[in-house]
């Protein structure tokens, strides 16, 4: 009897080893204000990423994956829980999100799953961001030997963020680059940058990382059951805008005997989708609250994307240089809409009785004198948006199309352009009422706001 029953418990550790083996490791790499076409992979030849070019030629590269919101914190909110920026609630940058949310760690702490977050947090509440494990930043570079120490060690499966704080600046002054050695993107006038050299420099330190990342994955015979991710989370020259320069990101995954290299996908992704194709890989029940959509089949299958639409948000508030000019994008396969809803076209419409109020609404408009109520570009045709198609009849039925499709996702995701005439978001960092290091405001307007003039929101 005692060997039977022996056996029997023998038989089911040995279940319960198989079963954890057959779950897949996740490595999920995050750069930092890295413009899509700054890869040589992506276009750029010129600047210096060999390790992210070997990863897309061992695994897949998405050419049309995209952030909702173009800066950091919105950003990263949507890829740990998997919900739109108005939905989970950071759709400004430095706030939190909403406090009843279930993020990636409570999903997959519950499957027997450890979540690390190794590098830049910039997201919170800590009490919805709950990782397993979180190894900070040295200073501005990544926590290798934690990272290495955590991998040597590990007894359960792991899904693990490395949260690059490169290539965002500062940039240095002395880099391995020279002028002749910068790629002059198409949109080079429209998006200008500074200090190219060294954002050059910072690719050049982030991709070294990457590369001692894989390393080490290498080094631990890791590498057949992980899937590596690479992303970053939106593009420099478009931050807060919903351009696509700002909104379109990398995203390359690489897994082993699953996906096949060397592929590319023209289909339309999101950040959203990263956490629900996460589950669905681990064979784990994909939650309806989500926003996101599984991409399972894409890797898996060599499938065709589900995505119809994706979305853009820009609240330009509570960052450097505040402006009240919100805007929202809509695209599908071939156009894209935005719409700019404090234009100087329409921004009367948007005051009320507060004259303060009224005045940082002009400013907001004034701020931006040559960007339109509406836009519309032909992406197939014009991939960086320097035509502009909204008052061309013949497009009248692409508009009108994506209006309504805009129109329903906001309302979907309670937006509170549908119900505000034009709101004034609380800052945490960058008020419209005062002097900072970034904004200067008119002496006749400091101070001249109030509690009670901010939309009530969460936080």
């Amino acid at each position: 009897m005692i060997k039977i029953l022996s056996l029997i418990i023998f038989i089911s550790s040995f279940s319960f080893s198989k079963k954890n083996e057959l779950k897949p490791n996740i490595i999920f790499y995050l750069a930092d204000d890295q413009d899509q076409i700054d890869y040589g992979i992506y276009g750029n030849n010129l600047v210096k990423t060999p390790a992210v070019d070997k990863l897309a030629k061992e695994g897949i590269k998405f050419n049309n994956a995209y952030t909702t919101q173009a800066i950091c914190a919105p950003s990263r909110s949507q890829i740990f829980t998997g919900l739109y920026p108005l939905k989970n609630g950071c759709m400004v940058n430095h706030i939190s999100v909403k406090n009843n949310l279930k993020d990636v760690n409570d999903f997959m702490e519950e499957i027997g799953y450890e979540v690390i977050l190794a590098g830049k947090s910039h997201v919170k509440p800590n009490s919805v961001f709950n990782w397993s494990y979180y190894f900070k930043n040295i200073g501005k570079f990544l926590p290798i030997e934690m990272i290495e120490s955590y991998i040597s060690n590990s007894k359960k499966p792991f899904c693990m963020f490395v949260t690059s704080d490169f290539p965002h600046g500062p940039f240095p002054k002395n880099t391995n680059y020279s002028d002749e050695m910068i790629f002059e993107v198409p949109y080079e006038k429209k998006h200008p940058i500074y200090n190219k050299k060294g954002y050059y420099q910072n690719i050049e330190n982030d991709n070294d990382q990457l590369q001692t990342i894989l390393d080490i994955v290498d080094k631990y015979n890791i590498k057949k059951n992980t899937m590596f991710i690479y992303a970053s989370d939106h593009g420099l020259r478009g931050k807060y805008r919903v351009g696509e320069v700002g909104l379109k990101v990398p995203l390359i995954i690489r897994w082993p005997d699953v996906i096949k290299p060397n592929t590319i996908n023209n289909g339309l992704i999101n950040l959203v989708d990263i956490l629900p194709t996460l589950l669905d890989v681990i064979n784990n029940e994909v939650p309806s609250q989500l926003d996101g959509v599984s991409f399972k089949n894409i890797l898996t299958e060599g499938a065709e994307s589900k995505r119809k639409f994706t979305y853009g948000v820009s609240t330009w508030q509570n960052v450097r240089d505040a402006k009240v000019f919100p805007s929202r994008s809509v695209r599908d396969s071939k156009f894209k809409l935005i719409v700019n809803f404090n234009s100087k076209e329409v921004y009367k419409n948007n005051l009320g009785d507060n004259q303060y109020v009224n005045e940082f609404i002009k400013l907001g408009a004034y701020a931006f004198p040559n960007i339109p109520y509406e836009e519309l570009y032909d992406l197939e045709n014009d991939p960086y948006e320097l035509n502009n198609l909204i008052k061309d009849s013949v497009y009248n039925s692409q508009s009108e199309y994506l209006r309504t499709e805009l129109r329903r996702w906001m309302k979907s995701q309670n937006d509170f352009l549908i119900t505000n005439k034009m709101p004034l978001l609380k800052p945490t960092l960058h008020p419209l009422d005062k002097d900072t290091q970034w904004t200067s405001v008119t002496k006749r307007l400091r101070n001249t706001i109030k509690d009670s003039d901010y939309l009530d929101l969460h936080y």
